[in-house]
């Protein structure tokens, strides 16, 4: 048998006031899905994606999990680089993984120097995509 229970007004009030807080934070910040409604400038896209980054690792993720990795430029956000994607190579992009990569100390002898920082994205594609780059050049 269920019991039943007040609601005491203060718990309700608490609760409407965490509800309306989440809706003021995704009205604020918009909902965490990427979309391309936003139209990019051409431009910009052509020069956001840098290279593929060609490993082992970048081999593996494509076979497995549908993945291909980019080497894109330090400014360039999950939304652009999925219309970089999507506009370069005609494919459907599921979602968007950005990391950013510290430079490795390396010695010359007695001088230590800095590689520099570059960034990388890690493009998830939907069911059925496919990024040949053997082919696209």
């Amino acid at each position: 048998m269920l019991e039943t229970r007040e609601i005491d007004p203060v718990s309700l009030v608490r609760f409407n006031h965490v509800l309306l807080t989440k809706a003021r934070r995704f009205a604020i910040r918009g909902d965490a899905g990427m979309t391309t409604a936003k139209q990019y400038n051409p431009e910009r896209l052509a020069v956001v994606l840098l290279a593929p980054v060609v490993s082992e690792k970048a081999t593996f993720l494509a076979d497995k999990h549908e993945q291909v990795i980019f080497k894109v430029a330090p400014d360039a956000t999950k939304p652009e680089v999925k219309a970089a994607v999507e506009a370069m190579f005609k494919v459907e992009v599921k979602s968007v993984q950005i990391a950013n990569v510290g430079g490795k100390v390396k010695r010359f002898g007695r001088f230590t120097g800095r590689r520099r920082s570059w960034k990388k994205a890690y493009v998830c594609l939907k069911a059925g995509q496919e990024i040949n780059f053997a082919a696209e050049s």
